[in-house]
């Protein structure tokens, strides 16, 4: 019997933090036919891509692009500045800190895990309730007089827990130790959609990748990198050949790689920046903490708590949502999908089961949050959860009263 590939009507609302819905006109820059990686068409388009995602990651300084996951651009930082046996001290704010510091120690080097102790109210870390506490890194690096610390490595945006930190913070605390290790930072699900400025923040190494503020598919990630960080990189002694800075900065003076790119991603790319500084950066960001704080409103109606104890920094890229005791967040997450076609982030590592996540990023509007909304209310309702008031309300009237901001500029 002829099996059939069915697919329920309408859209399906993929609202994880990531990847995100990929807007048609990228999706139609893709589908161009490929070309020559070693033409002058596919150099002018390396040129082009380059200079462009500089001015997304706010620097005057070489992005380097690679064809692979975040995970990938991770190693790549690591494995350009770092020698065997390194001493390098890391943040826990959540699962991906987490992931990052394994990685740490399975590349031979000396990870430090600094993290607030114990649990709070709801029984959760509260080191992945909060952002990167900058004091105690400048403490610490205080403690470090031998200087054996070579880096610094935080994550932006959280994407385990809808939480931010303070970069600059970050920067000052190491600039007020007197130390030189260098400042790493993780903005893979913050970049294009939480406000980033790697050059005036003095990140020496920045990791981002494709699939989040970026709108495209995964399967490209970056480094941006400082004279500082490209100076460390010639004495580094970590094993690298693919990941290698300096023959990759050489060959995209003339637009090029020196291995097979991913050509129809670049040509995404390329869209994807037209769309971003077209719009504006700042407008890109202001839209984004918007949407956050519609979401967040709807939270608050329902009565639950967010994953994020802090509301100075909140994430203006994902809402995590704190389950009632009792409440399996994944069979919620299941029943949402099943019924109304809506796919939520799931809770990872020590948050597994207790807490779901809303992603607000990239190709969304006013409307498809408020769907997102609706999805989650009536998955709560049906698995019994009591709810103080209704979210789908709180977030219309958020949105209603407060206009988007190219909705303000046109009606100037």
């Amino acid at each position: 019997m002829l099996q059939l590939d069915l697919h329920p009507t309408g859209r399906h609302f993929l609202q994880i933090p990531g990847p995100s819905p990929v807007p048609d006109r990228i999706l139609r820059a893709m589908s161009l036919p490929t070309i020559d990686h070693r033409g002058p068409e596919f150099g002018a388009l390396g040129l082009k891509v380059l200079a462009g995602i500089r001015q997304i990651f706010q620097t005057r300084h070489p992005v380097v692009i690679y064809p692979a996951s975040g995970t990938g651009a991770w190693e790549a930082a690591l494995a350009n500045v770092m020698s065997p046996g390194d001493a390098v001290l890391m943040y826990e704010t959540g699962h991906f800190a987490t992931l990052w510091q394994k990685m740490a120690l399975r590349l031979g080097l000396a990870p430090e895990f600094l993290s607030l102790p114990g649990v709070d109210e709801t029984g959760l870390p509260r080191s992945w309730r909060h952002g990167v506490q900058a004091d105690l890194i400048e403490a610490r690096l205080r403690q470090d007089t031998d200087r054996k610390i070579r880096a610094v490595c935080v994550v932006h945006n959280e994407t385990s827990t809808g939480v931010t930190s303070d970069i600059a913070a970050v920067r000052r605390a190491i600039d007020a130790a007197g130390h030189p290790a260098l400042l790493m930072v993780d903005s893979i699900s913050g970049l294009a959609s939480a406000d980033y400025r790697h050059d005036e923040w003095g990140v020496d190494v920045t990791i981002s990748g494709s699939q989040k503020g970026l709108m495209l598919p995964p399967g490209i990630s970056f480094n941006a990198v400082s004279p500082k960080a490209m100076e460390r990189s010639k004495t580094a002694k970590l094993p690298k050949a693919f990941w290698a800075w300096d023959e990759i900065v050489e060959m995209n003076q003339g637009g090029y790689w020196p291995y097979t790119p991913n050509t129809n991603l670049l040509y995404g790319l390329s869209e994807s920046l037209d769309m971003l500084l077209g719009e504006g950066l700042p407008q890109v960001f202001a839209r984004h903490q918007r949407w956050g704080a519609g979401v967040r409103a709807a939270v608050k109606a329902w009565g639950l708590p967010t994953q994020c104890a802090d509301p100075a920094v909140h994430s203006p890229v994902l809402t995590g949502v704190i389950t009632p005791e009792g409440v399996d967040a994944d069979a919620l997450r299941r029943l949402i999908h099943e019924r109304f076609d809506l796919s939520l982030g799931t809770g990872l590592g020590k948050l597994k089961g207790r807490m779901f996540r809303m992603g607000h990023l990239g190709d969304s509007n006013d409307l498809t949050l408020v769907a997102m909304v609706a999805g989650v209310e009536m998955g709560l309702k049906l698995t019994g959860v009591k709810l103080a008031g209704s979210g789908v309300h709180a977030a219309m009237e958020y949105f209603a009263s407060h206009a988007a901001p190219a909705a303000l500029k046109k009606a100037a």
